[in-house]
């Protein structure tokens, strides 16, 4: 029996595992990874400009190794692999989000202000920022401050689905239940994947979530005045996430003192050397970016200094606060996030086009981050939840070379595309939002109403402590606005405390698979109803 076939039998979560693991650029792999990050990168630009939306493909990439491993070839025999299945999963989900968050939408943004000449610096730019974006988390994933036993809802779905896919009997049968119940509560355009994650993530952080989701949903009948157009959700996120900041370093200081011994020995590296690499990469992408793109000559010599300071930390903030609000609740804020840094840009004087430069910047850090955080989940249980750390730092070594891959075929991708899509008018909607905030300047009151509302935001970040995350996931929810989604997370919260007092600690295991199901149906009708959609003209 070969290597692949006796890896496929053994059980995920078997204290044994594979004595290897599915490398990404071996010939069958690499074919398939290619494939299906072109197919990523077109569907996330074609969403992208026609609906507004980023589908998660991160389980048709794991649907398409599982069929192709059902056919009876010797070249295909690889794909039975779990792991190879996760590699799939991986190199498609990077591309989509890679493509259509991190390339096409911050370039568009110059594109709508009139300065073409913007479009190139802001395309290298961005596109560095997003392998650094990748590879940040992939050194910080399972560390004090992402551990690998955080939410990761997408992460867990799709792991799931490769688990059900390989193993059949009670847990596919749990997994198709829910993959029914997700696709049916989508078609009457239910949140289902928010009442999945109500089954996976911190009880504490997803009832603050939930909450913020209400309250922004019925802030017009509950106050009689729209909080997000007074500002408010953004003044509480801009305090949470300073809080969040000092807490990450708390973490990092408390982890020189003592190391937990399991996170060591499946680190990559020291997070304090993570975050030092990355904001010294942000700070020379910004200068580089400001340098080429001519800034400068709207700007002196010390604003222009301060400029490329506060776009890395800008850039810095976003992807943090969206690695952490993807983490707990699978849901990120990486539009609301970056709009926030573009109003205090807007406060603190900087020219329009230093503005555009800003908000490309920093929009294009955080999809990358948080999505590689859910490959790495994904593969994380796959790979039998660190039993073996050897393998499980190969395996993510692998995923992080499939998701550069991916990103490397997105670049050309984009690049191509921006030239055929921009002329005819096609560009991300949510592009248009932040250059008529540029265009706008700043509305009277807003500093104020920032500053007021940082204050609560704040002590409730400090209430919660670094492991719930409360005020960052109060603040997450209030800058949606899907009240449907609120109502969701509440009633998946309490089904889970009921079926947890009924059933004990194996109740647990149950639920985890069939969330993973109904986030995995709710993302595979969502991406086929939006591709059907993009297809015919239908909004």
């Amino acid at each position: 029996m070969s290597q692949i076939s006796q890896s496929n039998m053994l059980a995920p979560n078997d204290a044994q595992v594979p004595p290897f693991h599915p490398k990404a650029v071996s010939a069958a792999n690499l074919v398939l990874l290619a494939l299906l990050s072109v197919f990523g990168a077109v569907i996330g630009i074609q969403l992208l400009v026609t609906l507004g939306v980023t589908p998660n493909t991160s389980i048709i990439g794991a649907l398409i190794a599982m069929i192709l491993a059902r056919i009876p070839l010797q070249m295909l025999r690889e794909y039975r692999s779990i792991h190879a299945q996760n590699l799939a999963q991986s190199a498609i989900s990077a591309a989509t989000f890679g493509a259509a968050n991190s390339l096409l939408l911050p370039i568009a943004i110059p594109f709508l202000m009139g300065r073409a000449d913007l479009v190139l610096p802001m395309f290298l730019g961005v596109a560095l920022a997003m392998l650094l974006d990748a590879y940040m988390l992939y050194r910080m994933f399972n560390t004090k401050v992402f551990p690998a036993s955080g939410a990761w809802p997408p992460g867990v779905a799709a792991a799931e689905a490769i688990k059900a896919g390989d193993k059949g009997g009670k847990q596919a049968a749990l997994l198709g239940a829910g993959m029914m119940l997700g696709a049916v509560g989508s078609w009457f355009k239910i949140p289902m994947s928010a009442f999945g994650t109500a089954f996976i993530g911190n009880i504490w952080a997803l009832s603050m979530f939930g909450i913020g989701l209400l309250l922004r949903g019925y802030d017009l009948r509950l106050f009689d005045f729209d909080i997000s157009k007074a500002y408010i959700p953004h003044g509480m996120m801009i305090g949470a996430g300073l809080v969040a900041l000092f807490q990450v370093g708390a973490v990092l200081f408390k982890k020189a003192k003592k190391v937990d011994a399991q996170d060591e020995a499946l680190s990559r590296s020291n997070v304090g050397k993570t975050l030092r690499l990355g904001a010294i990469g942000y700070i020379v992408l910004a200068a580089a970016v400001s340098l080429i793109g001519g800034l400068y000559a709207d700007m002196s010599l010390p604003m222009l200094i301060a400029f490329i300071f506060y776009a890395a930390f800008a850039a810095f903030v976003h992807e943090l606060i969206v690695g952490i609000a993807a983490m707990h609740s699978g849901w990120f804020p990486a539009f609301a996030v970056a709009l926030i840094t573009l109003l205090l840009g807007l406060l603190l004087g900087f020219p329009v086009p230093a503005l555009a430069v800003l908000c490309s910047f920093s929009v294009a850090t955080g999809p990358a981050f948080a999505d590689m955080g859910y490959d790495l989940k994904a593969g994380y249980i796959l790979r039998g939840r660190g039993t073996n750390p050897v393998f499980e730092l190969e395996g993510r070594k692998q995923q992080l070379i499939a998701a550069i891959l991916a990103f490397l075929i997105a670049i050309p991708v984009v690049y191509i595309a921006h030239t055929i899509y921009f002329p005819q008018g096609l560009v991300p909607p949510v592009a248009k939002v932040y250059v008529a905030t540029i265009n706008a300047g700043v509305t009277p009151g807003i500093a104020s109403s920032l500053l007021l509302w940082a204050v609560p935001g704040a002590l409730i970040q400090l209430l919660g402590g670094p492991k719930r995350q409360l005020g960052v996931l109060l603040a997450t929810g209030l800058l949606i606005f899907n009240p449907m989604a609120g109502w969701a997370v509440g009633a998946g919260i309490a089904l889970r405390v009921i079926i947890e007092k009924m059933g004990g600690s194996k109740a647990r295991g149950y639920m985890e698979v069939f969330a993973g199901g109904v986030i995995a149906g709710d993302a595979l009708f969502s991406f086929f109803n939006a591709t059907i959609n993009a297809k015919f003209g239908k909004k």
